[in-house]
């Protein structure tokens, strides 16, 4: 994509990856507008970076994600990039009985939060004379941890989506780029300073530079192995990643 001259809508903009990012594209003066579910929070962060906006969102809301959407469209007309980003992480124990409400949740939030929020404006976007829309996933599409079962299943979910989306729209002005972070050190998972996360500058400086380029998918070189899934072997390197996991537990 290119990374100057676009209004930029960041869902989850509030912290972590997705701040991280509203700054990197503000710096580059691009119109940035972040949401999330506290005020107080959006309000913080216009007032940190003057010319950042913030709008009051529910990503896993549908009627607030058909609102926000229509809101967006009406205020930004020049709207041609869209971040998807929000995401919730719960561990989980699928050797168990699995919180039916949390799951929900989960995939309310990082799965149809997505696909209902880049539907509301996927026309406008068509509209524009570039776009993009920018999937936030996970390493963990690939190779899920054992410890968080249904996020991992929500990330996988939303890679399959994402690459049935780029498809459709080959023969549009619209793009479609997904970013696969590794364990990042932010607080989507316990920040810790746990020296097997990847840290957040070194993250965004690395994606960023990947974003710039025309590739599909966006990941650091730290995952690469993990990325290069080995078909029928799968299974083996799954199970040799949970027990590594296992032998040193993720801090909750």
């Amino acid at each position: 994509m290119q990374l100057t001259d676009n209004t930029i809508f960041i869902t989850g903009g509030t912290s972590g990856i997705g701040l991280a990012l509203a700054i990197a594209f503000h710096g580059l003066g691009n119109k940035v507008i972040v949401a999330g579910r506290r005020k107080s929070l959006l309000d913080a962060i216009s007032a940190a970076h003057p010319g950042i906006d913030g709008i009051e969102l529910d990503i896993s809301d549908q009627d607030d994600v058909a609102s926000v959407g229509k809101t967006l469209i009406e205020t930004y007309p020049t709207l041609n990039v869209l971040i998807n980003n929000a995401g919730i992480m719960p561990f989980d124990d699928p050797s168990m009985p699995v919180d039916d409400q949390l799951s929900r949740k989960i995939l309310e939030t990082n799965l149809l939060g997505p696909v209902r929020m880049t539907s509301m404006l996927i026309g406008h976007l068509k509209n524009r004379p570039r776009a993009t829309v920018i999937y936030n996933t996970s390493v963990l599409a690939y190779v899920p941890i054992a410890t968080n079962a249904v996020y991992s299943a929500s990330k996988a979910a939303l890679h399959s989506y994402a690459l049935s989306q780029r498809f459709m729209l080959r023969d549009t002005n619209v793009s479609v780029q997904e970013i696969a972070p590794p364990w990042v050190d932010t607080d989507l998972v316990k920040k810790s300073g746990d020296p097997r996360a990847m840290p957040l500058d070194a993250f965004i400086a690395e994606t960023m530079k990947g974003l710039a380029t025309e590739e599909p998918e966006v990941f650091v070189e730290s995952i690469r192995a993990l990325r290069n899934n080995p078909g029928l072997g799968e299974h083996e390197l799954v199970h040799a990643f949970n027990q590594s996991i296992a032998e040193h537990p993720i801090p909750v």
